[in-house]
């Protein structure tokens, strides 16, 4: 199996350690913000959100006049996270307390939980922790103003959306118009949504953002040096080729596939059962605990497994009890989970997260990645790996496969992005004009002429790259069989107009420079020569302090991990990939033919012939047929 992505870190321990009150580097940075009314933190699972929010929390509550705090998260199992926690212990000035009639994530039905609900808000006690969906049933039996000086902070904020029909996106916005309430949002995936945004335009800006990144938390990290996200591929059933990528001396979360995709046998429990028959013999399942001993077939090792999947609820709450207890690595080797573990899990002992199939979101394949990359004292390195069908020429599902596996690239492109260290752009003005501190310098560059553009530039970028890359258009781009400057001026600049329709076309152009920029100089390979540093661009180095934006546009900033894809697949699959792509090519447009022009002369002149709708080559094809685009628009204007 290749790696697309493979990224190591300093290992500066910043991100773990913390200050007089407490506090670690993310949560420091969280705090100064508490005064705010609407606050949305954005950092990567492990960051500490859980406790972040209690700081936050207690000081609305001591400090801000908020007389009440209600943190809802997405499934009782998470709740757990929001316990009772002697903060004083470690410098705070007070503790976090839940009093038990206070914690509604616990069994039993909502209609109880809604009574409980209301009761705290009419009666004593200040915090209570409920689900998601408790919330949304609350929610119908009060008015907005019950909510009146309270705090309300929702967790995993990415299942809230702006769609007509998101119950949980419908109660935020008419809370935030007909109350007072403070709200505080958590989110550990670093893009807004993935078909559907989030929040409208016009009720995020009502949030001070905070956010804190992937690279400086994993760069913060004492023990995590190193991960990497890969693929491997499989034909037929992934039961057969699970024994290939399942390695049972690391501590692994394997996710299988839901029972709706294409990649599932319909018989979960099964799926269950045949991998644990793969691992070796089972022993046994303890009655109190729920784990499972299977006895590994190479070396007769034990090996102690969790099963998430049968989801009887007390078997379910006796596994989960279980994992909620767990000290050591030797505590257990495996979780085997379909819908469970995704989010707000903390196993911090695991090393692999293993996925099975495509995941249609992004974001959650952003909070699968992020159970493996937690600080523990046991890894040094962290794998993602997804197992993915392998189009075939001969299975009438070739393109949803070819489709699936571009979109698994995506996701690796996105977390190229956003694993690497972030860059401060600045306009070039002369040759001695000179690059600072974690600064690079562009002749002809772009530099935000607004307070919005900035907020976009510096707030919203990987969010723009996750809609960028999910567009149809750039799926069928990305594997380089349309010119980089098409891409680069034409495809990307219509992804942001559609975003922000409010941006002139000169404001789309900064904000254009800035997507190409960053991504292009985040996949490229850098190395250093004295006090003087290159980047590889089109296959040369080239001196950063010689970069113009003409040059970066010539680069398909999204190309590498296709590159590298097809060095690991067969001829005939990437064939397959190739044909498959070029019966949904995009099809031409003027901007393209008239930014393609120029390059079409220049293959004539090189070549003695102009180039071919036909060719081998993927570049040369779509010059041929942007000359026959030019042709037909000529002979309808009479030209």
């Amino acid at each position: 199996m290749t790696n697309i992505v493979e990224v190591t870190y300093a290992q500066t321990g910043e991100s773990t350690k913390v200050n007089d009150m407490g506090m670690r580097e993310m949560q420091a940075r969280a705090y100064e913000a508490r005064n705010e009314q609407y606050l949305l933190l954005k950092a990567p699972p492990a960051s500490g959100k859980s406790r972040a929010l209690m700081f936050l929390a207690l000081d609305k509550l001591r400090s801000q006049g908020v007389r009440k705090a209600i943190i809802a998260v997405p499934e009782r199992s998470i709740g757990s996270s929001f316990a009772s926690t002697p903060l004083s212990n470690y410098g705070f000035f007070t503790d976090w307390v839940v009093q038990p009639e206070h914690n509604l994530c616990t069994p039993g039905g909502d209609q109880g939980k809604v009574k409980a609900f209301v009761n705290f808000l009419e009666g004593a006690g200040e915090v209570l922790v409920c689900t998601h969906a408790t919330l949304r049933f609350a929610f119908e039996a009060i008015e907005e103003e019950l909510l009146n000086d309270c705090v309300l902070a929702i967790d995993e904020f990415h299942h809230v959306s702006a769609d007509v029909d998101s119950k949980l996106g419908f109660m935020l916005r008419s809370v935030m118009q007909k109350s007072t309430a403070h709200v505080i949002a958590m989110t550990g995936s670093y893009f807004r949504g993935d078909s559907v945004p989030v929040l409208l335009p016009e009720d995020e800006a009502k949030f001070v953002k905070v956010t804190y990144n992937y690279y400086e938390q994993l760069n913060g990290y004492t023990y995590l040096k190193s991960l990497g996200i890969g693929y491997h591929f499989y034909q037929r059933k992934y039961l057969s080729a699970i024994a290939q990528v399942l390695d049972t001396d690391k501590k692994t979360i394997l996710h299988i596939p839901s029972v709706r995709s294409g990649e599932s046998t319909q018989d979960k429990y099964n799926e269950v059962d045949t991998i644990l028959d793969t691992i070796g013999t089972v022993r046994g399942q303890d009655p109190d605990t729920g784990v499972i001993t299977v006895e590994r077939k190479s070396d007769g090792r034990i090996l102690k497994v969790a099963d998430l999947v049968h989801d009887e609820p007390k078997a379910r709450d006796k596994i989960v009890g279980y994992l909620r207890t767990i000290k050591s690595p030797d505590d257990l080797d495996l979780i085997i989970a379909l819908g469970m573990a995704k989010e707000g899990f903390d196993w911090s002992f695991c090393e692999h997260a293993l996925t099975v199939g495509y995941r249609g979101s992004l974001t959650e394949i952003i909070q699968i990645i992020g159970r493996c990359t937690r600080d523990s004292p046991n890894k040094s390195h962290a794998q993602f790996t997804n197992l993915i069908a392998q189009p075939d020429a001969h299975d009438d599902l070739v393109k949803l496969a070819v489709n699936n596996m571009l979109k698994a690239i995506t996701c690796s492109l996105l977390m190229e992005q956003v694993l690497a260290p972030n860059f401060k752009f600045k306009t070039k003005h002369s040759e001695d004009d000179k690059a600072g501190p974690g600064e690079i310098k562009i002749s002809g560059f772009k530099e935000p002429s607004s307070k919005r553009l900035k907020d976009i530039i510096e707030g919203d970028l990987n969010d723009l790259k996750a809609v960028i890359l999910q567009d149809d258009a750039m799926l069928k781009a990305m594997p380089g069989n349309v010119d980089p400057e098409v891409i680069n001026k034409v495809l990307i600049p219509k992804i942001i107009r559609i975003r922000y329709p409010d941006l002139s076309d000169e404001d789309v152009e900064t904000v254009r420079q800035h997507i190409v920029a960053d991504s292009v100089l985040k996949s490229g390979e850098f190395k250093e020569d004295g006090d003087q540093r290159f980047i590889k661009m089109a296959g040369k180095f080239v001196n950063i302090d010689d970069l113009h934006i003409d040059l970066i546009d010539q680069i398909n900033p999204f190309q590498a991990a296709f590159e590298i894809l097809s060095k690991s697949v067969t001829a005939s699959v990437l064939k397959t990939i190739q044909e498959a792509i070029e019966a949904t090519r995009i099809v031409m447009t003027s901007e393209e033919a008239v930014l393609l022009w120029p390059k079409i002369k220049e293959f004539t002149k090189i070549h003695g012939r102009p180039p071919s709708h036909q060719a081998t080559d993927a570049l040369e094809a779509r010059m041929g047929e942007a000359l026959i685009y030019i042709r037909v628009q000529r002979q309808k204007q009479g030209v």
